[in-house]
């Protein structure tokens, strides 16, 4: 079983990172796009997918990305210290926590995904999972497991934006990653119609400039090259550049149009 968190490496070594999210959840696109060469699998289990309670699943999917050499990047449906530790215990090692506002709900989510925290016990907690090799307590994996797991938090409203240098501040904060839809939403006042984009274009700014001012890394979506190198330009470290579905749409979808036309 591997062990070794190769984003955490990557990000610490300040390398990009570029992703793809697998909105079917199967194993099998999991190992099609480590054989790609992606570095990380986007599973959104705040907006479907599997129970994330459910350790079966996961475990199918971390065997996958086992295979291929690639990791998976799990978005928790809410920052729940159980569910922290019920996925981490599955074999997943890095989490992404949405619906974050403040300091005080992140520091509960990243101390659940830690057996030391801050200079004090964290609330991991020991279990019997595929982490651990279904081992329970073994000093090694207790150890070690905290030097592997990767804590990122979403960055997708109003008061997040205002309180920025606060959440960057809570320790052993891996990541955080641009949630620019919601950041709509949020600053129309609710209203799927306004788009105030002069508004989100000035709250991503404030998250990009604190995250660098911080020194963590920072992660957005760009769904092309330009895009793309443009966010890496601009400090971005983690960056997502599609996925299984909306490919499937656009390289099948065209080639059809084409023999249609």
């Amino acid at each position: 079983m591997r062990t070794e968190n190769g984003l955490r490496r990557a990000l610490e070594s300040g390398e990009t990172v570029f992703g793809a999210s697998a909105e079917t959840f199967s194993p099998t696109v999991v190992e099609t796009l480590g054989a790609v060469g992606l570095d990380y699998v986007w599973l959104d289990f705040e907006h479907g997918g599997p129970s994330p309670y459910d350790s079966t699943a996961l475990e199918e999917l971390t065997r996958a990305a086992e295979t291929a050499d690639i990791e998976l990047l799990v978005r928790l449906p809410k920052p729940e210290p159980a569910l922290v530790r019920k996925v981490l215990d599955a074999g997943v090692r890095t989490i992404l926590l949405p619906r974050i506002e403040t300091a005080e709900q992140l520091r509960a989510g990243v101390r659940a995904a830690h057996f030391a925290y801050d200079g004090a016990v964290g609330d991991r907690g020991v279990g019997v999972g595929r982490s651990g090799e279904w081992a329970g307590y073994v000093d090694s994996y207790v150890g070690g497991e905290d030097g592997e797991v990767l804590v990122g938090t979403m960055i997708e409203n109003q008061r997040a934006v205002d309180n920025i240098e606060d959440i960057l501040a809570v320790p052993q904060l891996g990541f955080a990653f641009v949630g620019p839809a919601d950041l709509s939403m949020s600053l129309s006042g609710g209203d799927p119609l306004e788009k105030n984009t002069e508004a989100v274009s000035a709250a991503i700014d404030r998250t990009l400039a604190a995250c660098l001012d911080a020194g963590v890394p920072v992660g957005r979506i760009r769904n092309d090259a330009t895009a793309a190198r443009a966010a890496i330009d601009a400090g971005y470290q983690i960056v997502r550049i599609g996925g299984d579905t909306a490919s499937i749409r656009e390289v099948l979808g065209a080639r059809l149009d084409e023999l249609r036309d």
